[in-house]
């Protein structure tokens, strides 16, 4: 068998030659002439190929036929990975018996012109002509498909040959031995060859993609399909001489042809330049896809959008359509903590109230509406059973490391759930987020969308009324608010109920004068609380004093509440959820009225609610003083923490009026005297409710309209 010789030195260098190279590449990319050279070759005659499932074979032909580089350098070329997955379709066999002789054809044609060392511009324009009447993809396939017959043929008997003898003695005479005693020196020929294959791939496979794109969702005068198609002339004239390159390169292994290692070494260069140029036309082709697939998916999304929309506004029998967009692609729930799979089914012709939030929903939202979602009218009303299903709106394009995280949350704050939710928001569909945020106001903080059973809207967001009323709301449509609130009064059965009923029960019986009072200043709670009590003492009445902290400041309330408590100051509320209930609520109120176009000009509910919100606002305590009995109407007093420390301090000045006409009257009576022209009220919106804000507010005090500032706060607590 004939040595190779030590390589000798190259007249230019390696860097040299590829920019001669590149440059003869290039300028004739650029020629016209060039250009209408490769047109002239493609007339088409309509019939369509199915190349997709012949490229599958082709790639895994690849996979399987080339062995590692360490394989080639340990002198083995041995492939362990033979367990054949591939499943062709069952038309795939009449697709290859029709396409058989022509890829026989191709695959001897560069055989034969690729052994003598041949002019490669020839070659392919030959092969252009053979394959004039197909399409641009189907040229490029076929003549990759016939490559593949002999490249794998090549592998096939140099991966056998060291243990099969029929394999042994066709290598022998064509010489394969050398590839593994000269391993060494061919490694730069398999590396390059290795490379420009893995680029031809790459451009194939984005011809393909952009040949199946829909074209219902695309149109030929798409700026990215035109860029696409004028690019693909030249895409595919460079592919195919790559495939001629690479088959010259498998040509030049056979026999004795491995002593002039100049020549070898000169054509792994040009392999490689060939594979930059291949990389460049893959990713400029893989960018106008890109854009293609960006203009489809918007389009997709938009048309489902609309159908969306379409949906909401015709009447349908049941709820199963919309839920079934809404909650598309598996239809499938999980029902809480016990993940057991239920289908979407169970809720046709049910009312549905759809939990709306992202991955930070307070956990005192589930817990409360975990406790009214127990109510037995939630579970039966009218014979019909409302049902909640929790939707997050998560972020789909979240970092791989932030995706695993965010998964786990969703997985903690569903077992903590009652009720259904998705098995994975990541599947939702775009157009459902996006009519969520613009149809359903969705914007951060939870809505609870209220459907009936025909899948109609009967609420926007019905998380305000369920808070403010419970299962009471039911079936939470417009006429159900105006109707509660109609039959509502200021007071204290408003302003804690669902939360402290035996609090409402001990002044209901005339035994017990309830003092709220709120804030953060501890200094002020102790003196408050001391002069209430001392109140409470010499006029002779049951005073029960309950602290209910401040709304978003969770931690600093638990320390004011240790405090109290280790002081017994008063009582309090132990339960955090409690305190975050209480100032929700009043939210929900403030919504409500809002959104029903109240004022504090015209609503003394609406008045009543912005006062304690400002009192909240303020950085001070504040208190309310709730009296009343069977017999007698109820009153409610309320005043900023100066003023209602000044008025316990004053009880001397006020006790004859408590004696004559009742405590709680008596201390109303006294802070209005107190009250003057002077105040700073602040009413601090959430975000939540943005939308309803009217442009004029005014002043719960003095009826004057209040300025309107833009805060932006941070609160860790």
């Amino acid at each position: 068998m004939a040595s190779i010789p030590q390589p000798a030195a190259p007249r230019k260098t390696r860097q040299t030659m590829i920019k001669d190279f590149d440059r003869r590449m290039f300028a004739l990319s650029d020629d016209n002439a060039f250009m209408k050279q490769i047109h002239a070759t493609h007339s088409p005659d309509g019939r369509e190929v199915d190349v997709k499932p012949i490229l599958h074979i082709i790639r895994d032909i690849f996979r399987r036929a080339t062995p590692s580089l360490d394989a080639v350098l340990n002198g083995t070329l041995e492939h362990v990975d033979t367990e054949d997955k591939t499943v062709p379709a069952p038309d795939f066999d009449d697709i290859l018996e029709a396409l058989a002789f022509l890829i026989y054809k191709i695959s001897c044609e560069l055989s034969c012109k690729c052994s003598g060392g041949g002019d490669a511009h020839a070659t392919t324009m030959g092969l252009l002509n053979t394959l004039m009447s197909f399409s641009w993809d189907s040229k490029v396939v076929l003549t990759l498909a016939a490559f593949a017959v002999n490249y794998g043929e090549f592998w096939l008997v140099a991966q056998l040959c060291t243990r099969n003898p029929l394999a042994k003695y066709v290598a022998f005479l064509k010489q394969l031995p050398n590839i593994i005693e000269y391993s060494s020196s061919l490694k730069p020929q398999f590396e390059a060859l290795d490379k420009l294959i893995n680029a031809i791939i790459d451009v194939t496979t984005c011809i393909v993609e952009f040949t199946e794109l829909p074209s219902q969702f695309i149109s030929d005068d798409t700026p990215a399909v035109r860029a696409f198609t004028s690019y693909l002339p030249a895409a595919t004239y460079w592919t195919i001489r790559s495939i001629v390159a690479c088959s010259t390169q498998i040509a030049s292994l056979i026999g004795l042809r491995l002593e002039n290692s100049t020549a070898l070494t000169t054509v792994a260069w040009e392999l490689s330049s060939l594979a930059h140029k291949v990389t460049s036309i893959h990713e400029h082709l893989q960018s106008q896809l890109a854009l293609c697939l960006q203009h489809i998916e918007e389009k997709r999304h938009l048309e489902y959008l609309h159908t969306l929309i379409r949906l909401f506004e015709t009447l349908h029998q049941d709820n199963s359509k919309i839920l079934r967009a809404l909650l598309h692609p598996k239809e499938e729930l999980v029902l809480g903590s016990s993940e057991k799979k239920v289908n979407i089914e169970v809720l046709q012709r049910k009312h549905v109230l759809l939990l709306i939030s992202d991955l930070d929903i307070p956990l005192d939202e589930i817990i409360i509406l975990g406790h009214l979602y127990q109510d037995p009218l939630m579970r039966k009303t009218d014979q019909m059973q409302y049902e909640v299903v929790w939707l997050p709106v998560v972020d789909r394009l979240s970092p791989h490391a932030d995706h695993e995280e965010k998964v786990k949350k969703f997985q903690e704050l569903q077992s903590m759930m009652r009720w259904y939710s998705v098995i994975d928001p990541w599947t939702i569909e775009p157009a459902v987020i996006k009519y969520i945020k613009e149809m359903l106001h969705f914007n951060k903080r939870s809505i609870l969308v209220s459907l009936d059973p025909q899948g109609r809207v009967a609420s926007i967001n019905a998380l305000h009324m369920m808070w403010i009323w419970g299962p009471l709301a039911i079936p939470f449509s417009i006429e159900k608010e105006e109707a509660l609130w109609k039959s509502d009064i200021w007071g204290l059965a408003l302003l804690i109920n669902g939360i402290d009923p035996k609090v409402i029960e001990s002044m209901a019986t005339g035994s017990y004068i309830i003092c709220l009072y709120g804030g953060e200043d501890i200094e002020w709670i102790r003196k408050f609380t001391t002069s209430a009590k001392n109140v409470a003492q010499a006029a002779n009445i049951n005073l029960d004093l309950l602290y209910v902290g401040k709304s978003n400041a969770k931690e600093r309330v638990q320390k004011t509440n240790s405090i109290i408590n280790t002081e017994q100051l008063s009582r309090f509320w132990a339960d955090p959820t409690y305190i975050w209930f209480f100032w929700t609520r009043l939210e929900s109120m403030l919504y409500s009225k809002m959104k029903n176009g109240k004022t504090a000009e015209n609503d003394p509910i609406m008045e009543e609610v912005m006062t304690m919100l400002s009192f909240d606002g303020s950085e001070k305590g504040w208190a309310v003083v709730c009296g009343g009995s069977p017999d007698h109407e109820e009153i409610i007093a309320r005043g900023n923490g100066e003023i209602a420390l000044k008025t316990m301090e004053d009880f001397g000045n006020w006790k004859d009026d408590a004696e004559d006409n009742g405590f709680v009257q008596a201390f109303k009576g006294y802070l209005r005297k107190l009250h003057g022209p002077q105040h700073c009220n602040r009413l601090i919106l959430p975000s939540g409710i943005t939308g309803e804000i009217p442009e004029r507010i005014v002043c719960a005090e003095c009826r004057r309209p209040m300025e309107k500032y833009l805060m932006y706060r941070c609160c860790t607590d």
